[in-house]
């Protein structure tokens, strides 16, 4: 029976062979605004000793839930807010079809910002890996429910040669296996990409079977700060958020208040 995972990814497959033969990886390295530009470490900043850990997002809709924001929404004053109030990265959602963005937000945020960008998308083709570098992306995700251990392995050692760092996403413990040494960071999903059913416990589960070397972060499901400090408490270092911020009227402002709670709960 094929899962919501399953069509992303087959529409992803076919916008691929849609514009790869429009622009080839080579007219990335020449063109490509952002190419020689020095890349922002997101591991270091979830390592920074006054981080928040907070990777916030822009994320405009889901599968699951529809549009949290049109495309009215400008993408400035959600990520100034995001830049300027403690996120130590901001995710930004690429994939137009089902999460209602596209390459625009992505650079729009990398110019607005002084921290790192991730390209969070369903990636599929190293094509696509080069194509975030130009767009301006730092980091890239890599999701172990679509890819095999070796195209982890392929698609992260050529993300390293080009300067981004990769944060390879998981969802359960036969997944950990897709972890290599090309890899900077491990993502829990707590959100079941086949069902969209979420479960903090499931980071909860995995933490201590992470390699330490490589900074955990938690993905999804998280909407109080209390989450946070056990999660924190556990051993993770990131705490990526975005449907909690943009569901709101203002996901600057409840960003703002977001951090702010945490700064009291955390003293």
């Amino acid at each position: 029976m094929s899962t919501i995972l399953d069509t992303i990814i087959a529409n992803k497959r076919k916008e691929i062979e849609k514009f790869k033969p429009l622009s080839s990886v080579e007219r990335f390295e020449r063109d490509g605004f952002f190419w020689k530009i020095s890349n922002r470490s997101l591991k270091q900043s979830l390592l920074a000793e006054d981080s928040t850990g907070i990777i916030a997002e822009f994320k405009r809709k889901s599968p699951s839930k529809g549009w949290f924001k049109t495309k009215e929404l400008e993408v400035e004053p959600v990520v100034r807010a995001y830049n300027d109030l403690g996120a130590a990265g901001i995710s930004v959602l690429t994939d137009e079809e089902f999460f209602g963005g596209d390459l625009d937000d992505l650079i729009q945020t990398k110019v607005i910002s002084d921290i790192p960008v991730l390209r969070k998308d369903f990636i599929v083709d190293p094509w696509q890996i080069a194509e975030a570098k130009a767009f301006g992306a730092d980091v890239i995700l890599l999701i172990a429910a679509c890819l095999t251990k070796s195209e982890v392995k392929q698609f992260a050692a050529y993300a390293k040669s080009i300067g981004l760092e990769v944060l390879l996403e998981i969802h359960n413990e036969e997944e950990l296996d897709h972890i290599c040494t090309d890899v900077d960071m491990v993502g829990v999903n707590n959100r079941n990409l086949k069902t969209f059913e979420v479960d903090i416990d499931i980071s909860l589960g995995l933490i201590n079977k992470i390699p330490t070397e490589k900074p955990a972060v938690a993905e999804s499901g998280i909407s109080d700060v209390q989450t946070i400090v056990t999660l924190r408490k556990a051993g993770f270092k990131g705490f990526l958020i975005g449907e909690n911020f943009m569901k709101k009227e203002y996901p600057g402002l409840a960003f703002e208040q977001f951090v702010i709670d945490l700064q009291r709960v955390s003293e």
